[in-house]
């Protein structure tokens, strides 16, 4: 086809089939865990290091990853002092967050084209580079499922019980924030920072309308992110929509037509 004869619109599909991989992982982990708003509040605050790299002049993919890395850790001390209200690490973070975020971007000159292309997404941001590092984030987040899957599902429906079989549940709980922080630092040349939690978590929501094993959801969830992503790009291409939102409401037309076919052949 003619729009993959262009460089940027390859990386942008195998971008998205690496993201359709790992994206209904985590985005099931939060749903269990209940930090749906985790992923919101890491695609508002990664806005300081998308204009934190526009101010210095460097990549701001980088300065994004290690402001939500930063984040993430700080996220988990927060949220482990009001365990009762964690919701309030959530408002703290992405209030001042945004706020760290609109005085670095009236610092930066000349930067509002940038800023919204990381805001809606675009698919000419998307540089080999950044494949490579989502390649390698990947089979990172594949392995360490594979290996610590049974861990993390005892963490995620009863943190008590995990502390008392010894697993080490602050230090799990921030490697966990971390990995979707960086993920979503990647995703948001894509998707965009408005919508990228709706990325990582429409996938799995769906797909837990249509099986209740977890491996099922996590399986169904991937072929549901690719028929997302996949189309949403294509579409986006073709009509010139951003690619985020096009993605966004693809899956929400999936989620619309499954909640309406339970009521009809239920």
């Amino acid at each position: 086809m003619e729009m993959f004869l262009y460089g940027f619109m390859r990386q942008a599909f195998q971008a998205s089939f690496l993201i359709s991989l790992i994206a209904p992982i985590l985005g099931l982990f939060l749903i269990l865990r209940r930090q749906t708003l985790l992923a919101d509040t890491l695609s508002h605050v990664s806005l300081v290091g998308v204009a934190l790299g526009l101010l210095l002049g460097i990549n701001p993919t980088w300065t994004n990853i290690f402001v939500v890395i930063l984040i993430s850790v700080l996220l988990e001390y927060i949220r482990a002092a009001y365990k009762s209200y964690s919701e309030i690490s959530i408002a703290i973070l992405m209030s001042g967050g945004m706020a760290v975020a609109l005085v670095l971007m009236s610092l930066s000159d000349g930067s509002s084209m940038s800023l919204n292309n990381f805001l809606f997404g675009s698919i000419v941001t998307i540089s080999f580079e950044q494949v490579l590092f989502l390649l390698f984030m990947t089979i990172g987040v594949l392995v360490l499922y594979a290996l610590f899957k049974r861990p993390m599902y005892v963490l995620t429906f009863d943190e008590e019980t995990a502390y008392t079989a010894g697993l080490p549940v602050q230090f799990m709980s921030i490697a966990f924030n971390v990995i979707t922080g960086i993920t979503i630092a990647v995703v948001m040349p894509i998707v965009g920072a408005l919508l990228v939690s709706a990325i990582m978590i429409l996938p799995a929501a769906i797909s837990m309308r249509l099986s209740k094993s977890f491996t099922g959801v996590i399986l169904i969830g991937i072929v549901i992110a690719m028929i997302g992503m996949f189309g949403g790009l294509a579409i986006s291409y073709f009509v010139g929509t951003p690619p985020g939102a096009t993605i966004t409401l693809i899956f929400l037309v999936l989620f619309f037509m499954i909640l309406i076919g339970e009521r009809l052949f239920k």
